[in-house]
């Protein structure tokens, strides 16, 4: 938690820093276009002065500048809500479990968490479990399920070592045709940061991941 607010804070102060840079250098460039203006104006050639269509053009210019320094001003001052939006965000996910690309199995007390999608239908879903060299050491009959995401919980049979599960793989099929099955790994938001790239979530077994990189979470 306290990371999450340290993180906040530096890059909402990084944020009203490059604002206040903003409106200064503004009006530095308004100041010194009127002091050239003015300077102009006065040494003219009283035989040949300045065409009001000239001056108006200048004028014009000097505001479509402005203009677009008073848009980027506010549009920091966004980025600065969307900050601190993304911190309370990322503070609420502290302790909640999340589901990532991947096929890694994390088990809790015995038993391995995961989830995946099914891109239609099936009539028959099956989980299999392998160990670190990619053999199957279980299988799971889910059932029939319908296209989306689902989640799951894989209790080891009799004589199963759950800590030898370190992955898992999902068939599904409708008929004789397979159905494509997207693995997703299921992970603890141990902490949260906000960086220059947005939120970073910090799972309890990936590691830092970007908030973006999240499927669901519960």
């Amino acid at each position: 938690m306290a990371t999450t607010a340290v993180a906040a804070n530096n890059t909402v102060n990084a944020v009203n820093a490059a604002a206040a840079t903003s409106a200064t250098a503004n009006a530095n460039t308004e100041d010194r276009f009127l002091k050239l203006l003015v300077a102009q104006m006065q040494n003219q050639d009283p035989l040949n002065p300045m065409d009001n269509a000239q001056v108006t053009s200048q004028m014009a210019q000097i505001q479509t500048v402005s203009g677009i320094d008073k848009l980027n001003t506010t549009v920091l001052g966004l980025n600065t809500q969307f900050a601190q939006l993304q911190a309370l965000t990322g503070a609420a996910l502290v302790g909640h479990d999340v589901l990532i690309d991947g096929s890694r199995l994390v088990a809790d007390n015995g038993t391995g968490h995961g989830g995946f999608e099914l891109a239609s239908q099936a009539d028959r879903v099956r989980l299999e479990v392998l160990d670190a060299a990619g053999r199957v050491i279980d299988t799971d009959e889910l059932g029939a399920m319908p296209s989306g995401r689902h989640s799951f919980d894989w209790t080891p049979g009799e004589g199963i070592d759950a800590s030898r599960a370190t992955q898992f793989r999902i068939t599904a099929t409708l008929g004789t045709t397979a159905v494509a099955a997207a693995a997703y790994t299921r992970d603890r938001v141990d902490a949260v940061s906000v960086g220059p790239g947005g939120l970073v979530l910090e799972l309890a077994n990936a590691g830092p991941t970007s908030y973006d990189k999240v499927k669901a979470f519960d």
